[in-house]
């Protein structure tokens, strides 16, 4: 029966793009593992010379699918990938293809984004913005589309730090329509340099070009079911299909990533500012929830957007939130359990919260070390890496400063309401109860899970017990260490002192 999620889901086809991201890969496991769609296709553009079929066949290896293949051995044969790139001026997908899309599509999950902070503004526009629009014009082509579901995201307008679930088409500084309107009339270069005046008091290009993007949604949806889903930062699952399976070192992840290899040892961030991030297995439940609701709203109510505007879904961890000074305690918490065994240092990260500062202290803490040790990879004959390295880090550092400066509060009036709905049941297969979750249980799990597959290394008694040896030895040296530089400084001190005395 259609009055319940798995009911719902059974014998659709669905259209989904942003499929080989995290959320994507979590969406249609789920999809395959816990209903019974008709197809799944796929958007999927050509990379670094795989064809789209290629870059499908790998999913038969990767982590993330194995307990579906498992249980469902010809599940993935559901699956079918549709050529097309959100940067091309139509989506790259061919007569033949949108004519299939139209005929037999029922929901559509449009994720496809660039999160690229630092991406330029006309790329950044293309993908987030102008394929927003034309994803929408090719949805009203769907005969037999009952959802819609646009992927936005929390930050989508952080120029606030409590944001409602409602559009705020007051922070742009000039509609999406003029905007993309704009893009077709200039050259890239001379779009790119006024991003400043453009993007007003947005962070970067990412945020701004998904508040557009939601701008477009409120303007040319129409009287399609549509509805927007703003998840918050997503991180490694919880509970399912794999606990701790992550496959990218965006956010958080990627900074503990980088204590527990003994490369990141300084942060940048206030302490006291909360976190907000979702586990991935509960951003994906939350996502196919909201489809769900969608397809009830039309049946209910025939939305006419020029009274209604599309509901949005934020997902959020509510009240549930942490300090920035509990994520640098948990990404330390497990070092001494689960070492890696190819750490080059002793895992330890410290806070500067000035940037002036930071800079300052980060030359001596990262950036000249950074050469000693891409010295000695040059002279054994290996590539240099560590310099780059920490380029990347500190920029990346930077350009997040605004976010892990400032707590963020996102209201979740429809998403709770939306959870009510659920039976009991489903509230267990479909889980996305951010209040009941506990952070401890969650980081002791992610970071074995960090360990396993950003790491690769195995969570057997042999490899942690071979980190264990690993990590005994960096300590001695790491404190050997900070006792030869103490006792140099107090002796610099003293000499001074006394330099001046006399």
């Amino acid at each position: 029966m259609d009055c319940d999620m798995r009911g719902f889901y059974k014998d659709k086809v669905i259209f989904l793009t942003g499929a080989t991201g995290f959320l994507g890969k979590l969406l249609i496991e789920k999809l395959l593992r816990s209903t019974e769609v008709k197809r799944i296709y796929s958007m999927v553009r050509s990379k670094r010379g795989q064809n789209i079929e290629d870059r499908l066949k790998v999913w038969k290896t990767d982590p993330v699918f194995e307990v579906l293949l498992r249980s469902k051995p010809d599940a993935l044969q559901r699956v079918y990938p549709i050529a097309g790139d959100c940067s091309e001026a139509d989506l790259g997908i061919s007569e033949q293809d949108r004519r299939i899309l139209a005929s037999e599509v029922e929901v559509v999950i449009h994720g496809a984004a660039t999160v690229k902070f630092t991406e330029d503004l006309h790329i950044a526009l293309a993908i987030n913005t102008r394929a927003t629009r034309l994803m929408l014009q090719l949805a009203k082509e769907m005969k037999k589309l009952v959802a819609y579901l646009h992927v936005s995201t929390a930050y989508s307008n952080s120029v606030l730090l409590r944001i409602e679930e409602k559009f705020y088409p007051e922070l742009l500084t000039c509609g999406s329509d003029k905007v993309l309107a704009l893009s077709e009339l200039v050259s890239e270069q001379v779009l790119d340099g006024m991003e400043p005046a453009l993007r007003g008091d947005f962070k970067n290009t990412y945020t701004y070009t998904k508040a557009l993007a939601e701008d477009v949604v409120l303007k040319e949806a129409g009287s399609l079911p549509v509805s927007i889903y703003r998840p918050a930062i997503i991180i490694a699952t919880y509970k399912e299909p794999l606990v701790g399976w992550i496959d990218n070192l965006y956010g958080p992840i990627g900074m503990m990533y980088g204590v527990a290899f003994g490369v990141l040892r300084m942060m940048c961030c206030n302490r006291k500012a909360f976190n907000t991030m979702v586990p991935g297995d509960y951003a994906a439940n939350a996502a196919l929830a909201s489809i769900w609701q969608t397809a009830k709203d039309k049946k209910v109510l025939p939305r006419n957007t020029a009274d209604v505007p599309p509901k949005i879904y934020a997902f959020g961890p509510g009240k549930n939130m942490f300090l920035n000074d509990d994520l640098i305690r948990f990404s330390l918490s497990q070092r001494e359990k689960i070492p890696l065994t190819q750490m080059i240092w002793y895992p330890c990260v410290f806070n500067v919260p000035s940037p002036t500062l930071y800079s300052l202290v980060a030359f001596f803490v990262h950036v000249l070390p950074a050469h000693v040790f891409d010295l000695y990879l040059r002279l054994s004959g290996k590539k240099p890496r560590l310099v780059k390295l920490y380029s990347v880090i500190h920029e990346n550092i930077f350009t997040t400063r605004y976010f892990t400066s400032n707590t963020f509060h996102f209201e979740m009036d429809n998403t709770n309401r939306l959870r009510d709905q659920l039976s009991p049941e489903e509230k267990t297969i479909y889980e996305f109860d951010m209040e009941s979750l506990n952070w401890n249980d969650y980081w002791s799990q992610a970071l074995r899970g960090m360990r396993t597959y950003l790491a690769k290394e195995p969570n057997t008694p042999e490899s942690i017990t071979q980190g264990q040896r690993l990590l005994w030895k960096l300590k001695v040296a790491h404190y050997s260490l900070v006792t030869v530089l103490v006792f140099l400084a107090g002796y610099l001190l003293w000499f001074l002192i006394k330099l001046y005395i006399l």
